[in-house]
């Protein structure tokens, strides 16, 4: 394992009775970036993140944790985790859950740091127990950062969280990654990823189908979107070569085409009043969706 790589899975074969959750499977955590995990329901994300923790064994195959094994002290110590599913002492406040966690590490941040840093000053002083889902969230996410990780692991950290709540986490993870901290985060929304993340992993049955920066990602795929406002029929239009799709809404046509530049130009050879163009080129959700698809079928 080189200096820039904190975690590593190598050839990593995981089976639950007949269910193959991972199959092969190769993935690197490198130093001070956010790496989104990204797969369909059962792809093994949270496999593949349970094995870099050391909560499971693989069947075959190798996991590295700061170049020790992931149960190792010394590695363990340099971590951070909050995991989809978490329990938390019902009774305890929340700055008494911080309290407890940061006695584990050697150099925690203090209680009011977690809380000014994670933006949960509100709920400080109120019982895990009588605090909402998302509330809950927040707190586990607090409880995560209590020990200044050198690597925290994110499962699906937003789910349940308002829309000021998902923007205050963002904020958080944002200024961890500048301070240097490497985030491994799987999440169902694409946007979340393609918002946050340094590299994105894409993983389905237990494969690493594709890695890359989010512009690789969506240089993989070659169509795009067009909108524009024209009186030319849908039908026409569907008849051209590299057209995927066309539809209407209302005086708007959104077209998707393999091949956009020549749709435009013939678009202005057809229809000279043609106006309010607008091409988009393929997000990471259409990167995903190809990607996914062509394994799972």
């Amino acid at each position: 394992m080189t200096n820039d790589c904190l975690a590593t899975i190598t050839a990593e074969h995981k089976r639950y009775g007949s269910t193959l959750a991972l199959d092969g499977l190769d993935l690197e955590v490198r130093r001070g970036e956010l790496l989104a995990l990204l797969g369909p329901n059962g792809a093994g994300k949270t496999t593949a993140i349970s094995l870099m923790l050391g909560l499971q064994q693989p069947d075959s195959g190798s996991v590295t944790l700061f170049g020790h094994a992931p149960h190792d002290i010394k590695a363990r110590r340099n971590i951070g985790v909050m995991m989809q599913e978490a329990a938390l002492a019902e009774e305890l406040r929340v700055r008494e859950q911080i309290d407890l966690a940061a006695s584990y590490y050697s150099k925690p941040l203090t209680p009011d740091a977690v809380l000014h840093m994670t933006q949960t000053k509100a709920i400080a002083g109120r019982a895990y127990g009588k605090l909402s889902g998302g509330q809950k969230r927040q707190a586990q996410f607090a409880v995560a950062v209590c020990g200044r990780p050198k690597l925290l692991f994110l499962d699906e950290p937003t789910v349940g969280l308002d829309v000021n709540a998902r923007a205050a986490m963002w904020e958080t993870l944002r200024q961890l990654v500048n301070d240097g901290v490497s985030i491994v985060l799987t999440t169902h929304y694409i946007e979340e990823a393609e918002a946050l993340s340094d590299r994105v992993a894409v993983i389905a049955k237990g494969k690493l189908i594709a890695s890359g920066t989010v512009s690789e990602m969506r240089s993989l795929i070659a169509r795009k979107r067009i909108s524009c406002t024209t009186a030319l029929p849908v039908e026409e239009i569907q008849r051209w070569g590299g057209v995927e799709s066309v539809t209407r809404d209302r005086e708007q046509l959104h077209i998707t085409a393999n091949n956009a530049d020549a749709i435009v130009r013939r678009l202005v050879a057809a229809d000279k009043n043609f106006q309010n163009l607008e091409v988009l080129r393929a997000g990471l959700a259409d990167a995903f969706t190809e990607l996914t698809q062509e394994v799972m079928q």
